[in-house]
């Protein structure tokens, strides 16, 4: 096996319409900075990445240390999450954990 001296880090942001943009860009920053030093894996949910990549631009792609992982659909759906948010949260809770590890 080959050793490096390369770091990774996994970035799981709440699945939140105000808290993934916030993590993506500082990602893509730490990215950019650190692009021989540095891997970061993004951890978010199958729909999450279908919602990222239908809003994304081909005029700001990622940086090439950066990637995609999903865990699946365990949370309710963006469009009806607001008619139960105590459900979401409780689902936040208590499903991500296991898909992630």
């Amino acid at each position: 096996m080959v050793e490096s001296n390369q770091s990774h880090v996994a970035a799981i942001p709440h699945p939140g319409r105000g808290h993934i943009n916030p993590l993506l860009n500082l990602c893509e920053t730490m990215a950019q900075k650190n692009p021989n030093n540095l891997k970061i894996t993004v951890i978010v949910t199958e729909e999450w990445l279908g919602l990222l990549r239908r809003f994304s631009s081909d005029e700001s792609p990622t940086p090439p240390n950066m990637r995609f992982a999903t865990i699946p659909n365990v949370l309710p759906a963006e469009k009806g999450r607001r008619a139960d948010m105590l459900g979401f949260f409780k689902a936040v809770m208590t499903k991500i954990a296991q898909p992630v590890e």
